[in-house]
């Protein structure tokens, strides 16, 4: 190779550098060329719209997406998903666009930015482009992974401008409201390297979730998440008003409503939270709400059967709620079975999967208000460190890729075929 090949090394050094240069996703648009022509999902009552057609999900979370961008090496894996997810019929992927203080962190410190994370965020929404999967948006955690609400309490405790060190202070500290204002601003304002669009113009972008699973158990009454989400929601409307914005809830009655004592998981915990679906719900700058869906972790000592009979209850309830009090979209946008509870199996899994897409099709049959359902969580190959016991690489389950895959035939047809403009899916159906 060394003799006789005098050309290979300067066309392969230039190769390279261009190589680099993508892959390091400068302002190169390789890939992007081809514009794709998209509207904004909207909201119309208690139905999601899309080119004014009633737009039902079929969607799965891969929260990773992000943190896998930043290393060149690792990049590949979120492509693969989206190209996968697209082939499958998947129309909206759930992702973190947070991660605060942790490894590659995209905020370092308040009002901080990391560019090589911020560039890694940009590409996921390139990515999701050209596969043409919506994107919801999540733009902080209430649990401690990547940060969350305990290192924005951590900050303002080092800043000496800290109220408590309780990580609900999260919600009710002056100075923690302005560090997650300026974080909320500076994403949906971020104008993407890639395709050269601002976040808040971008219609492959679903919406954006205020925080997942947000909890205040130091306020059961629920004022004081409620006070956050009426300033926060605000907020993100005065810069970005073409999205959909949602608040993340896991779904459970607050303290009030007689649903906590006939639909909320038993014992009565669920209700004390701060959490308050309907209240949280009715919030005027709120689009749609969420609904998760984990009773093998909220029940104590029950079998498989219960968890049926919970999960249908629990979905049944939430749709009723969209249809008759909320007139507003009900995404179940995660659920699951753990792989490491008693007796586990995959076909209970598989069971309790279909009867979720079950109930989802026949809302999306009768023009209800349960928009769609969002699996946790799927992964590709190589990811032991990121697989949780919900974790599944899709295409190594064939049922399950089957399963998700016929859904969304079934409502591609309530789509009235919007699903079908999807290239990658028009020949499975």
């Amino acid at each position: 190779m060394m003799a006789g090949n005098g050309l290979f090394y300067p066309i392969f050094g230039f190769a390279s550098i261009v190589l680099f240069i993508y892959m390091s996703f400068g302002d190169v648009r390789t890939g992007f060329e081809e514009e794709i022509e998209l509207s904004f999902v909207e909201r119309k009552g208690s139905q999601f719209v899309l080119d004014g057609k009633a737009f039902y999900i079929n969607g799965w979370n891969s929260y990773w997406f992000m943190v896998q961008s930043v290393d060149v090496y690792t990049r590949p894996r979120v492509s693969e998903m989206l190209k996968v997810g697209a082939k499958m019929g998947l129309t909206v992927c759930r992702t973190w666009a947070f991660n605060d203080g942790d490894y590659n962190a995209l905020q370092t410190s308040p009002g901080v930015f990391n560019e090589q994370a911020f560039k890694a965020l940009d590409y996921v929404i390139a990515e999701a482009r050209r596969h043409r999967i919506r994107l919801l948006l999540t733009l902080v955690n209430n649990l401690q992974a990547y940060g969350g609400k305990d290192q924005y309490v951590k900050w303002a405790w080092q800043e000496g401008t800290g109220l408590s060190s309780s990580n609900d202070s999260f919600f009710y500290d002056p100075s923690i409201r302005s560090y997650y204002k300026t974080y909320v601003k500076t994403i949906l304002t971020r104008k993407n390297t890639i395709t050269g669009i601002e976040y808040r113009h971008d219609p492959i972008i679903f919406g954006w979730e205020l925080i997942n699973e947000p909890r205040c158990a130091t306020d059961p009454s629920g004022d004081t998440l409620q006070d956050w989400i009426e300033e926060m929601s605000t907020f993100v409307k005065s810069i970005d008003k073409k999205h959909l914005v949602t608040i993340g809830l896991e779904g459970f009655y607050g303290p009030n409503d007689p649903k906590r004592l006939t639909v909320n998981p038993p014992e009565g915990w669920a209700s004390l939270l701060g959490s308050d679906f309907i209240r949280n719900s009715q919030t005027s700058n709120i689009d749609f709400t969420s609904v998760h869906i984990y009773p093998d972790h909220w029940f104590h000592k029950q079998v498989f059967e219960d968890y049926m009979k919970f999960l249908s209850k629990w979905m049944l309830s939430h749709i009723e709620d969209g249809d008759n009090v909320l007139n507003k979209p009900v995404l179940f946008s995660e659920f699951g079975l753990s792989d490491s509870i008693k007796n586990y199996s995959m076909s209970n899994r598989e069971k309790m999967y279909k009867t979720i897409l079950d109930i989802s099709h026949k809302s999306a049959k009768n023009n209800r208000s349960g928009a769609g359902a969002m699996v946790w969580q799927f992964l590709v190959g190589g990811m032991s460190d990121f697989i949780d016991d919900f974790g599944m690489v899709p295409w190594e389950k064939p049922s399950i890729y089957s399963m998700f895959t016929q859904h969304s035939c079934r409502l591609s047809k309530v789509n009235k075929g919007l699903t079908l403009q999807n290239p990658s899916f028009k020949q499975v159906c």
